[in-house]
């Protein structure tokens, strides 16, 4: 059977993030995407210039429908958006509680603009966690959710001990908003820390990395990876992404999804 995923997440009408790049993402890497959509967002490289929330039972009942008929061999969730949405989600998840579930913790775009309030981070630490395989935070919102200040990628490490005992199974450490290169991200869970290093790319085209790495990585655990081959896998697929990206809109341009794996594990432009 095709893997499957079930993306739950906003909708970005410049096709960089959100569900747009979910949906090439998992396609790109051989998995099925199907989708709840939570917000609509009015968004281009530059900005987001408007977000309409999903009224919250319409978010249930696609996650309802999609699981009691296509089902799902990993869950992402990026941007929840209010607090109800998230409190909608997570009542509409528990019938099934073993599907590995990915959360990217969606609280601001790459444009500095807000995607969720505190009471959203507060969901996410409080109920989420403990229902996260794995969460897949930068330094931002690794200190909003810990709490902790973070100067270096052993401050970071801290932080991910504090996450796990927090509840989440593994996080997958985004080291980008660190001085260095190479970019040194890891994945962590206790009793395991495995680095992913890869050059720091001087680019503006970083629209949806995030959304894309929490996507390759939901891909590669439905497709039966491990987690840290999952995370692996998922670096080098942004990595080349951002390299190969097109360099579209005036702002931060998105990623070049369009990227075929080679045989050694790196991968090409289509």
């Amino acid at each position: 059977m095709t893997p499957r995923v079930l993306i739950i997440a906003g909708s970005d009408s410049g096709g960089g993030a959100g569900i747009q790049a979910d949906i090439k993402t998992v396609t790109a890497l051989g998995a099925y995407a199907a989708t709840a959509i939570t917000a609509i967002t009015v968004q281009d490289t530059e900005k987001v210039h408007a977000v309409h929330p999903v009224p919250d039972e319409a978010v249930a009942d696609q996650i309802r429908v999609v699981l009691s008929d296509i089902g799902a061999d990993a869950i992402k969730i990026g941007m929840i958006g209010t607090r109800g949405a998230g409190e909608a989600i997570l009542k509409a998840l528990a019938p099934w509680p073993d599907i590995p579930l990915i959360l990217d913790p969606v609280l601001v775009a790459t444009s500095g603009d807000a995607l969720g309030d505190d009471s959203v981070a507060a969901l996410i630490r409080d109920e989420f966690l403990p229902r996260t395989t794995i969460l897949t935070p930068n330094v931002p919102e690794a200190e909003m959710l810990t709490g902790l200040v973070i100067h270096d990628t052993d401050g970071f490490a801290v932080a991910c001990a504090k996450l796990a005992d927090m509840g989440a199974t593994g996080i997958m450490a985004k080291a980008g908003h660190l001085t260095g290169d190479p970019v040194e991200d890891f994945y962590f869970e206790v009793g395991l820390r495995t680095v992913f290093s890869h050059p720091r790319f001087v680019s503006r085209n970083t629209h949806g990395t995030g959304c894309s790495l929490a996507s390759a990585i939901a891909a590669g655990v439905a497709q039966g990876m491990s987690r840290p081959e999952a995370c692996r896998r998922a670096v080098a697929y942004v990595s080349a992404a951002i390299e190969h990206a097109a360099g579209l809109g005036k702002g931060h341009g998105p990623l070049n999804h369009a990227m075929i794996e080679r045989e050694d594990g790196t991968f090409r432009p289509r």
